[in-house]
């Protein structure tokens, strides 16, 4: 039941140092250049944690269990963070920016859930929905 918690609140503290950082990245940089730099650190944080988590194979026959998603995944990362410098950098507030593109993705996250992941969707969720949708429209509002 820790790791439960734990693992979401590791999320919320990374996510939190995660935007500060981007908003506070310097403007004049190169976006992709500073990524590249960011991408070594988390390659080079991630091979040295490796051995932490226990396996019965070798980093050799790990690899050999990867297939496509581990380069989408990268894909995907890459957008997210040209996203958000983009975005900081057009002048988005760290507040209304993150919020915007969080609650926008969690709405069609519960559709992909809903369609593709058979997921149920109750009353509740839906108002959940329809409070998200109204807190954006009230967060943008001059």
């Amino acid at each position: 039941m820790l790791a439960f918690y734990v693992s979401i609140s590791l999320t919320i503290v990374s996510n939190i140092f995660y935007h500060t950082i981007q908003k506070i990245t310097p403007s004049n940089v190169n976006p992709f250049l500073t990524l590249s730099i960011t991408y070594a650190t988390a390659t080079l944080l991630c091979l040295f944690s490796f051995p932490l988590l226990r396996s019965d194979m070798g980093l050799l026959q790990e690899l050999q269990k990867l297939n496509w998603t581990s380069v989408a995944l990268g894909i995907t990362i890459v957008g997210i963070e040209a996203g958000y410098l983009w975005a900081y950098r057009e002048g988005w507030n760290i507040s209304k920016g993150a919020l915007t593109s969080y609650v926008s993705v969690a709405i069609i996250l519960l559709l992909i859930g809903l369609i593709f992941f058979k997921e149920k969707v109750s009353v509740t969720h839906l108002m959940g929905v329809c409070a998200c949708l109204v807190g954006l429209v009230l967060l943008h509002q001059k």
